[in-house]
């Protein structure tokens, strides 16, 4: 049976509008992409550079998932109140300082330097990731269609790009201070350049009628309260469940499946590379064809289908008895993944006025499973080595397929627009929500005590 599309929500908006902000927040994605897969690449570098063990390497790297965590509890608030535009402009900044020091860090083999700009950069990638993929859903809205998933699929296309080119530059010879700098003048230009086309709220109509819920929300003094409001919200917690489930799948990948291909079935390194590369490739061709199945079945459907596809896939990999059966096994693992994380995300930014903090207790619950899979999933590995390691991570999937019902579709009016004359031209934080003469009006009229709404229109202006 089909279900309620982002077509119900679609605003009247222009097409070349909506086509550019898709667009630019597309290659934006894959930039996010490039950036962090192709740093990660000259890991080994880094190590050389800094002359420390693995083990050692492993605490460093976790400075930056720190950072993340502690971001992403901000960032609900940071967005509600300065808007889109605004905190990416930060997030801007954040990254290219980041890179910055990485550079200058391992170009005098600083070790506080280098952890000082992962931290950097942990924190700048939680607070992008909360306006990207609360714009994203803006966007889809507009178009009328589900494409959230397509824009997870550039950064997988991102990610693959970004790996490639750092091999490229290593078997080049090209040092990593240079690299990063380079990738900090290319990130500083691009993210300029496409930024300030990504927001669409200044073109969306506004609702007739603020809700109560609305008002109470938008009010000055509850900015606070209300951008963490998410926390309290028992369908946002149980997304946020459904999201660490999704993150965990794809970050044990990340992190493991290469080892496992080499430590457990005594392959190469490349052959191990390439069992990954076909875990994101099927992840990145189902993120990209899979869309038009969200919108005949519906979320949830598609939702549980994917985390029983990925459970097959898991066993499958865990379980088999010869090395293609595994690789097959990954490519329905990969392919299970593609849509879970995409679909959590757009089921929390379902009421648009309510996504920014929706969005970031979600985040939060990513960030808490990239914090915590890698040392647990270390330690069972010790144990039960990492193929078998890695089927633990089905206990979280049944629990999202469990709760796949909570990614049903909530329909909700059009989100209140932002004032005319607003500097930043497309911001929707809670200062200019809340002089919006409907709200105003709304507020005068309960300190009254009367039913009657007075025009404070005049006076606002």
């Amino acid at each position: 049976m089909s279900t309620p599309t982002p077509a119900a929500h679609a605003a009247a908006l222009p097409a070349r509008t909506v086509a550019t902000a898709r667009w630019c927040l597309m290659s934006l994605f894959a930039l996010l992409g490039i950036m962090m897969s192709s740093w990660l690449s000259r890991l080994p570098s880094i190590r050389k550079s800094l002359d420390i063990a693995e083990s050692e390497l492993g605490v460093v790297l976790l400075v930056g998932a720190v950072g993340s965590l502690l971001m992403v509890t901000a960032a609900g608030p940071i967005l509600q109140r300065f808007g889109s535009r605004r905190t990416m402009a930060v997030a801007t900044g954040g990254f290219v300082t980041a890179m910055t020091l990485l550079a200058l860090g391992v170009a005098i083999s600083s070790l506080p330097l280098v952890c000082v700009g992962i931290f950097l950069n942990g924190m700048s990638f939680a607070l992008n990731n909360v306006p990207f993929n609360v714009e994203s859903a803006q966007i889809e809205r507009a178009v009328g269609r589900t494409i959230i998933p397509q824009f997870h699929a550039c950064f997988s296309i991102g990610a693959l790009l970004g790996t490639l080119l750092g091999a490229a530059a290593s078997w080049g010879g090209v040092s990593v201070p240079v690299q990063f700098g380079v990738s900090a003048g290319i990130l500083l230009v691009w993210r300029v350049l496409a930024v300030p086309h990504v927001t669409l709220v200044a073109h969306a109509p506004a609702r007739p009628e603020p809700t109560d819920d609305d008002v109470e929300f938008l009010r000055p003094r509850r900015r606070l309260g209300a951008s963490l409001a998410g926390w309290r919200e028992k369908r946002t917690l149980l997304l946020g469940l459904v999201i660490m489930a999704a993150s965990l799948s794809e970050g044990a990948a990340n992190d493991w499946l290469s080892i496992s291909v080499v430590d457990d079935f005594g392959r190469t390194e490349a052959t191990g590379a390439i069992v990954f590369g076909v875990f994101v490739g099927s992840m990145t061709i189902v993120r990209l064809s899979g869309t038009g199945l969200i919108d005949r079945h519906g979320r949830v459907p598609v939702l549980r289908i994917s985390g029983v596809t990925s459970i097959v896939g898991l066993a499958l990999f865990g379980l088999a008895p010869t090395f293609l059966l595994a690789v097959v096994g990954v490519a329905l693992w990969g392919a299970g993944a593609a849509l879970a994380y995409p679909i959590g995300i757009a089921a929390a930014s379902d009421d648009p006025l309510k996504a920014p903090s929706r969005v970031s207790v979600v985040s939060a619950f990513a960030s808490t499973a990239s914090i915590a899979a890698p040392p647990l999933l270390g330690f069972a590995a010790e144990h039960l080595t990492t193929r078998y390691a890695l089927t633990l991570i089905v206990a979280g999937l049944v629990v999202s397929v469990l709760l796949s019902g909570q990614a049903r579709r909530q329909e909700v009016p059009t989100p209140l627009a932002p004032l005319p004359g607003d500097d930043a031209g497309d911001e929707r934080g809670a200062d200019d929500a809340a002089r919006d003469p409907r709200v105003a009006e709304r507020e005068a009229s309960e300190s009254a005590g009367t039913a009657t709404v007075r025009d404070t229109e005049g006076a606002l202006l």
